[in-house]
């Protein structure tokens, strides 16, 4: 087999180019390796990456010299390129203040820059899933072979009859990372017991959770695994059809998989009669508008039989019956990704990894107040504390934690007494929150949880498909209510009022959307209750986020009159002359933070409109 490897005596450039990098300016740091690489006639090998996981440090631009340890840099910018390429590529010397990482043997490393391994976001991650991800260039079926590619399914092929690969998947205990937890290896077995002359694999990349893109990072960064887990899944329960369901607002992800599986068919991975097994199986990718229901298994196989994506009374499952009526096995990207490492290392092995319940490992998108945002893959039972704290670095600007929002706009927000949990399926549900997809959205003490509950709720109102009344009339009953709260129009009966609407749709709603739609709500209530109350019977939102309940003020101690914020204000409501104590005028002002943003003395500030009950009486 031809085996992936680069020149050992050339210099060897890698630009991480995923979606994250070229957002931060990867294609300009590339086309200026690029135009070094032409005038000064550089033999090297230059090519890209996709992204490592470390989104805060994006543009990552990898160097190795033939005798060098890899060195990885961050932030770098196209400007930087003439100083990488002349001191370190052309004289060897590392440009230590964009160096953030490195890789070798102990004897290549170079003194003061730390080991991949040892920086915090990486230290406590265990990589499975993203062994590959920011390591091979996904677009190269030769680099994947390099890495153990396909070696899986030839395994599976070659020595395991379906029903072993399906005990192999039971015996790791994968349950489903696409949100519900469902064990993976059970479906499979359903699947295969279903009575259908045609059965088919569907994936399941239709990643609406705001905040999330563990799949896309997947996707781009290492196709070939979602193939090879699906194929084997195919072989499992005798499917010879695959479809994966993928938004077209990821590009890259579409453009990167039409190659993978155009490789696939070449090499023989993909198509008749597979490795001369006599195995048959096709993909086919299904590109899609993007709506948060087809999320929902049976809303996504209507959708992708030309129906409108809206959910189906369950049963039928899929297993029994579902694409075009045949019974059909449904996984989402990073599931199928975990089948080809699983299936290598045995099944036992991949179990000794995590808790009793969950086993392996999980895909997090870190976004929000921290420092270091990222994907991350790390142990099942790790604790929330961990995750935020020693990989993310913490709160941006040393702020006080509040919450975090894991599971997307179906799952719950944590409080800082949940800190410790063990992040798994179980102890999450019993917390009121869920697994989901993988988003972790960290908020400070700055954020109105009350606002938070609204933003989830308006998004899972917007996109309810309509077809049952708890989710279309409920969902909008409890944005009513959480509007006016955060507008300081809050009535005292509207508490009890939304916690009783959220715990009916939550019972009642037809599918897992409008089940899990009121999960914000309900953990919000729960455990940050006292800021409804401070919204409804003092007028007052204890975070001063909401709009309703504060206004700008300027600190006259602190001001000295720059004119930065009367200049900049685009409602013209601040007045002054230089040099003297400026005015905000309250009714003019729009709430829009500009004046904050350029004050350079932090002389704008937040003061509630209604004067909490001790400073009135301070007052008197």
């Amino acid at each position: 087999m031809l085996l992936y490897s680069h020149e050992p005596y050339r210099p060897r450039v890698v630009v991480g180019m995923g979606t994250c990098g070229i957002a931060a300016g990867a294609g300009e740091v590339m086309q200026a390796l690029v135009d070094q690489g032409q005038a000064r006639s550089l033999d090297w090998d230059l090519t890209y990456t996709s992204c490592l996981g470390m989104c805060h440090a994006e543009v990552n631009v990898e160097i190795t010299l033939p005798d060098g340890p890899k060195i990885i840099y961050g932030n770098v910018k196209a400007k930087d390129v003439p100083a990488l390429v002349e001191k370190h590529v052309l004289a060897g010397q590392p440009v230590m203040e964009l160096a953030v990482a490195q890789e070798g043997p102990p004897q290549r490393l170079v003194p003061g820059i730390p080991h991949l391994s040892e920086l915090p976001f990486f230290a406590k991650q265990s990589r499975g899933v993203l062994r590959r991800c920011g390591r091979i260039n996904p677009d190269s079926i030769e680099e994947y072979l390099a890495t153990d590619g396909y070696l899986a399914l030839e395994k599976a092929i070659a020595e395991l009859e379906p029903e072993d690969v399906i005990a192999e998947v039971k015996r790791s205990g994968l349950r489903g990372r696409g949100g519900g937890g469902f064990p993976t290896g059970m479906k499979w077995e359903f699947t295969r017991r279903a009575q259908g002359d045609k059965k088919y694999i569907v994936c399941n990349a239709d990643e609406g959770d705001p905040g999330a893109f563990m799949d896309r990072s997947v996707l781009e960064g290492d196709p070939h695994a979602v193939l090879e887990g699906m194929i084997i899944a195919g072989y499992a329960i005798g499917a010879d059809e695959g479809y994966i369901y993928v938004r077209a607002e990821y590009p890259l992800a579409v453009k990167r998989l039409r190659r993978a599986i155009a490789q696939a068919e070449e090499w023989g991975f993909l198509g008749e009669n597979i490795l001369g097994s006599g195995f048959n199986f096709v993909v086919h990718i299904k590109e899609v508008a993007g709506a948060f229901v087809c999320g929902e298994e049976t809303a996504l196989l209507a959708s992708i039989e030309g129906e409108r994506g809206m959910p189906r009374v369950r049963p039928p499952f899929p297993a029994n019956k579902g694409l075009w009526g045949k019974p059909t096995n449904i996984n989402n990207v990073e599931t199928y990704a975990n089948v080809p490492h699983l299936i290598l290392m045995g099944g036992l092995n991949f179990a000794s990894v995590g808790t009793p319940k969950s086993k392996g490992t999980k895909v997090f998108a870190i976004t929000g107040k921290v420092k270091r945002t990222g994907l991350a893959e790390v142990p099942m039972g790790i604790s929330m504390r961990e995750i935020i704290f020693d990989i993310a670095g913490g709160i941006q600007n040393d702020k006080q934690f509040k919450a975090v929002q894991i599971g997307g706009p179906s799952g719950g927000c944590l409080p800082t007494d949940l800190l410790d949990l063990a992040v798994d399926y179980d102890s999450l549900i019993q917390a009121g929150a869920m697994m989901g997809s993988g988003g972790l959205v960290v908020m400070d003490e700055t954020t109105c949880m009350v606002d938070v509950a609204r933003f989830f709720l308006n998004f899972t109102t917007k996109e309810s498909c309509g077809k049952c009344t708890p989710c279309r009339e409920g969902t909008k009953r409890m944005l009513e209510i959480l509007t006016r709260i955060c507008q300081g129009q809050g009535r005292p009966e509207d508490i009890p009022t939304l916690e009783r609407l959220a715990k009916v749709v939550k019972a009642t709603a037809l599918c897992g959307l409008g089940q899990t739609a009121p999960n914000p709500v309900l953990t919000t209530l729960r455990y940050f209750r006292h800021e409804y109350e401070a919204h409804v019977q003092e007028k007052r939102c204890p975070a001063q986020a909401c709009t309703a309940f504060f206004i700008y003020a300027i600190d006259p101690q602190k001001c000295d009159g720059c004119t930065r914020c009367l200049r900049n204000c685009p409602s013209g409501a601040i007045t002054g002359k230089v040099k003297e104590v400026h005015r905000i005028d309250p009714e003019k002002c729009t709430h829009c933070g500009t004046c904050v943003e350029k004050c350079r003395r932090g002389a704008i500030i937040k003061v509630d409109r209604i004067p909490s009950a001790s400073l009135l009486k301070e007052g008197a």
